[in-house]
């Protein structure tokens, strides 16, 4: 059974020797001035469980007190609750000073949390628990959160508690706390945490396990204390010197979770009784098993050398259990130093495989950190400095107004929040409420906070939260979603403008044949397009012209078609022609740059041999010259670019945010480049503009150049050759 502490009321000066046991004089002091404080501030109050808040409070100090928690922590503990029952909310510090307030205030936080904390579903145990860490800027916090739920589960006990609220606190202490003080290796409070809340859960289960045992805790924690001091007198007569032996009598959750866990009857678990024993060098471990097997007869097939054979996560130790004295069975872990720090807090800190769960390295490091801090606790001077040393500052952890936790990288705003949430509710983000008041959008967002989203019922996101500058956004996901509603948009403009172009010309052509519209669907595929809306953007590209509208829709008609040319594809011979001018081919064939994707030496380039008008050249990545290939792939050709030096058309797509002189400073930068510009077209449309631009180069580093400075110009948003 698990020892309970018993409750009695007790005054302040009462409670101040086991509370204050193992502290210095000033120390005493100051947790009897916390005592004196918190007693009449207490009084009559109660907790939301029923418990008196000032036994509690002694209780949670207590628990402080064993896992030896300096004094600043203890006082801290004493005033666990204060913010809830002072008036005067600067009280406490004027009191007590910074560092005290600062850690009572952040017990008070983590306390906020209980709604979020027991209506999160089960698989957000894990990003609760580094929430709790990661929302505290002291250690202490944590301890003192765990020595309270400690002495809740003991309260739970004694009282007469509703059987549903004993098993919500035992449910959400298995979750989060229970594994929060294993991570720490704050084990005083772990087993009890553990032990109490499979009580509370499972308690016939607990009983017919606790039947099981032969004996008490405290009777085992006896048994175990005398194994050491045996072994520790014949290690020393063997000469294996300066050897360190602990031990620790298993507690019945963790009997229970191992049966289950390996399909192993109670009499199998050898490791109810343990002990530990460190040695200097690794010689010494393989002298102090000899040692164990001459006092202790060892069980057969319960020996594991994780020395000479690691296990995966680099663990190292010697396992073995034997038949102890009275004929009871007993652990033995054997180590050295270093492997024992290695297990404690390096890469095989057991936390992880034990509650199977992965840890990004940045949080194992600071776990590891966490426990050194702890476990040198006596040596601390400055807790608030080292602590924030580890503090999890790389993620903070917001609750949406449900009660869910979202974890977003450190800065991240609201904007990010509506994001992470759902693209759409990101998207139609127009205002925010952190923890029920009014913030703007740039606002950086900190753990624990609840984070409501004001939401218009339809629109998209703003141009600014792409700037950098502003501050709106800080997670790739949401400017990533950002830029493709942008994008989006664009496209949607494309199509639009192709649909019109195309729609125009079509009833033109209607009108001089006096025949009924083409059908968009068979015309498109006649252009070898599988949609409309594929035709859409190549026309408003340009790729297709209105020749070839017209041919297709003569074909569509059931027109004869030109004849094909059979002739098989032929090698072009490259001409000795200077200039710079396109040389292709056949002799005194004429050539022309395709409009649809004007190519620029070095390009690398195609001839496509059209009727009428010679050789159309085109980039080999061209999308139309890919579907006249699959169509006519006869009609191909070679090509090659001429000697010296020419000047060649391109044109490039500009999107923008739409202001004034937008186009006069594009200009602006292209005359810089000395570039002579031929021709502009644009088109506006929700706040965006729309712009195409035609002019010459002379070769592509020049073309470059001209994408780079109309990149810098204010507002641009896309810049790409068309």
């Amino acid at each position: 059974m698990v020892s309970v502490v018993q409750l009695h009321p007790q005054s302040a000066s009462g409670a101040l020797e086991p509370l204050a046991a193992g502290l210095p004089a000033a120390g005493r002091a100051l947790l009897a001035r916390a005592l004196e404080f918190a007693e009449p501030l207490f009084a009559g109050e109660t907790l939301s469980t029923g418990e008196p808040a000032w036994s509690h409070a002694l209780g949670l100090a207590a628990n402080l007190a064993a896992i030896g928690v300096d004094a600043t922590g203890r006082a801290a503990g004493v005033l666990f609750a204060a913010p809830r029952y002072l008036k005067d909310a600067e009280r406490l510090e004027r009191e007590f000073g910074e560092e005290i307030a600062g850690l009572v205030g952040g017990v008070d936080r983590l306390y906020q949390l209980r709604i979020a904390t027991r209506a999160s579903a089960h698989e957000q145990s894990e990003v609760l628990r580094k929430m709790v860490l990661g929302m505290v800027e002291d250690v202490r916090v944590v301890l003192i959160r765990l020595a309270s739920r400690t002495q809740t589960l003991r309260w739970f006990s004694k009282a007469r508690q509703a059987e549903k609220e004993k098993s919500d606190y035992a449910r959400e202490t298995l979750d989060l706390y229970a594994p929060l003080a294993n991570r720490l290796g704050v084990w005083q409070l772990k087993w009890e945490l553990e032990d109490l809340s499979f009580r509370y859960l499972e308690p016939e289960l607990y009983k017919r396990i606790a039947g099981m045992l032969d004996e008490r805790r405290v009777e085992r924690e006896r048994y175990i204390a005398s194994a050491i001091a045996l072994l520790s007198r014949e290690l020393d007569a063997a000469g294996v010197r300066q050897a360190e032996l602990t031990g620790r009598p298993k507690h019945i959750y963790s009997i229970w979770n191992k049966m289950r866990t390996k399909g192993l009857d109670f009499s199998r678990v050898y490791d109810v009784r343990a002990v530990r024993v460190i040695v200097p060098d690794v010689k010494d471990c393989y002298a102090a098993l000899g040692v164990v097997h001459n006092l202790w007869q060892p069980i057969p097939r319960e020996f594991d050398d994780y020395i000479s054979r690691p296990k995966g996560n680099l663990y190292q130790s010697l396992h073995t259990a034997v038949i102890g004295p009275e004929g009871k069975t007993l652990e033995v872990q054997i180590r050295t130093q270093e492997m024992h720090r290695q297990a404690e807090f390096g890469v095989a800190s057991h936390w992880q495989y034990k509650e199977n769960v992965k840890a990004s390295k940045g949080f194992d490091q600071k776990i590891a950190w966490l426990r050194e801090l702890l476990a040198w606790r006596d040596e601390v001077t400055d807790w608030k400095q080292n602590t924030r040393k580890a503090k999890l500052d790389d993620t903070v952890y917001v609750l949406t107004p449900q009660g869910r936790v979202l974890d977003l990288q450190a800065g991240a705003t609201p904007v990010d929040f509506a994001y992470a949430l759902h693209t759409d509710l990101g998207h139609r983000c127009r205002g925010a409420r952190v923890d029920g008041h009014l913030v703007p959008l740039d606002t950086p967002l900190a753990s624990g906070q609840r984070v409501e989203i004001i939401a218009a019922k339809s629109g998209g996101p703003s141009r600014d939260w792409l700037n950098a500058e502003r501050g709106f956004v800080r997670t790739p996901r949401a400017r990533q979603k950002i830029r493709q509603w942008f994008n989006a948009q664009a496209h949607a403009a494309i199509l639009a403008e192709g649909r019109a172009v195309l729609e125009k010309e079509l009833r033109r052509i209607g009108k001089e044949s006096g025949a009924s519209p083409a059908n968009l669907d068979s015309l498109a595929a006649r252009l070898g397009f599988g949609k409309p809306e594929e035709l859409f953007v190549a026309v408003a590209r340009d790729e297709v012209n209105l020749r070839q509208l017209q041919t297709a829709v003569r074909g569509l008609k059931g027109e004869a078609p030109l004849p094909a040319n059979k002739e098989s594809p032929r090698k072009a011979k490259a001409s000795t022609a200077t200039g710079g001018v396109l040389v292709v081919g056949l002799d005194r064939l004429m050539t022309q740059l395709a409009r649809c994707c004007k190519p620029v030496p070095p390009d690398p380039i195609r001839g496509f041999v059209t009727r009428g008008k010679g050789v159309s050249v085109h980039r080999e990545d061209c999308a139309s010259l890919k579907r006249l290939a699959e169509k006519q792939p006869e009609r191909l050709i070679d090509a090659a670019w001429g000697k010296g030096e020419g000047r060649y058309a391109v044109e490039m797509s500009v999107t923008a945010t739409d202001r004034r002189g937008l186009l006069r400073d594009i200009g602006d930068a292209l005359t810089r480049e000395k570039i002579n510009v031929t021709a502009a077209r644009t088109q506006n449309k929700d706040d965006l503009a729309f712009m195409r631009f035609t002019f010459e180069v002379v070769n592509v580093a020049q073309l470059k150049r001209a994408f780079a400075l109309v990149r810098e110009v204010k507002g641009v948003i896309r810049v790409a050759r068309a």
